[in-house]
């Protein structure tokens, strides 16, 4: 398993994340175990994307590779959906609700526009176990709220590029605004603020609401960063799923640092020919907590359930070491080691906003 920069790290290893979330192979102090589950066989998980869907090479790929080692593991087949353009919460509802009644548990839904589908599903189907991810405000027996510190991560990308900036100045592209991507900013911004002075971060969000396309069009994301870039940026930090592709091909073109998210970004296939300028990428491990639950419901007969939170101090979060140019720079590491431990005893509080 390659290691997450300086980040010890427990629980699924693969491939395809860096990063690991223990927190996820148990039920966290909010935690308890479904009583209502489903006694039986599962077919296997159901997992339904966000915007975006499958092939965006950050957020939704990471569900999909938990999803697929899952199957693999557990000797299950599942069953992935994509979302519509313009889908209504009834639309999203039917999709959980036909997963459920075909015999899949867990059932899943990436991203946090379906806190209400999921809501009414489970309501519907207690003996089916459903999970969430990013959101964790539905209280129920048979539901996981799989959420993330991942102001912290932004905090180390913040540091990461305030220490590799030549101009004093980088950016911050967000997908939607929305208090989720807010905390990717905040941590950021105060990463940079704290490591070194003068800095300036400039930050943009491409759309209000996420059925403007955020989440999901490059080419807002690339107009934003080439903004960016020609103000004097010269690292851009992206949370924007689908969207960050464009972020980092323009970051590419013009020969300047791109910083990813949710997934390893620097080796994602689709994104190899801008593989010199990614230069790490902030990770949650989405993956880890889509493969854990389906455990928990398959393999272990004790579905989790409640809140279920990654950190950097149970491995759920942290930066990928993938690129040399990140990984073999002594100076920074020497700094993100400094700046993991004040996040983890407590004498750095991360903002969240």
């Amino acid at each position: 398993m390659r290691r997450v920069s300086r980040i010890a790290v427990a629980g699924v290893a693969t491939a395809a994340l860096a990063v690991t979330v223990s927190a996820c192979g148990s039920s966290s102090s909010s935690s308890t175990s479904s009583s209502s589950s489903s006694s039986g066989t599962s077919k296997g998980i159901g997992l339904a994307y966000d915007v975006g869907g499958k092939g965006d090479q950050s957020f939704n790929d990471a569900a999909y590779a938990g999803f697929t080692k899952a199957e693999k593991d557990f000797g299950v087949s599942g069953r992935d959906v994509e979302p519509q353009d313009g889908e209504s919460d009834a639309d999203k509802v039917q999709r959980l609700e036909t997963l459920a009644r075909s015999g899949y548990n867990p059932v899943i839904g990436v991203g946090f526009a379906y806190a209400p589908a999921v809501k009414e599903a489970a309501a519907k189907f207690p003996k089916i176990t459903f999970g969430i991810i990013d959101d964790n405000t539905i209280v129920a027996d048979n539901v996981a709220d799989m959420v993330f510190h991942e102001e912290q991560s932004s905090y180390l990308a913040g540091v990461t590029a305030a220490l590799t900036t030549k101009t004093n100045t980088v950016g911050f592209v967000g997908g939607v605004d929305v208090p989720l991507i807010h905390k990717f900013e905040a941590g950021f911004a105060q990463g940079v603020a704290d490591t070194k002075k003068g800095v300036k971060v400039k930050a943009q969000y491409l759309t209000q609401t996420a059925a403007e396309g955020g989440f999901s069009s490059p080419d807002k994301g690339e107009s934003a960063a080439e903004g960016q870039i020609e103000a004097g940026a010269d690292v851009v930090y992206a949370a924007a799923g689908l969207s960050g592709q464009g972020v980092i091909k323009a970051a590419a073109a013009h020969k300047v640092w791109a910083i990813g998210v949710d997934s390893d970004q620097y080796n994602q296939k689709a994104l190899a020919a801008y593989k010199p300028y990614i230069l790490t990428s902030a990770l949650k491990n989405v993956q880890g907590a889509v493969y854990d639950l389906a455990k928990s419901v398959i393999k272990d007969k004790k579905p989790l359930s409640g809140e279920i939170r990654g950190s950097l101090s149970n491995g759920g979060v942290g930066l990928a070491d993938s690129n040399p140019t990140f990984k073999n720079n002594a100076t920074l590491q020497a700094a993100l080691k400094k700046a993991e431990a004040g996040i983890k005893d407590g004498s750095i509080t991360v903002k969240t906003s």
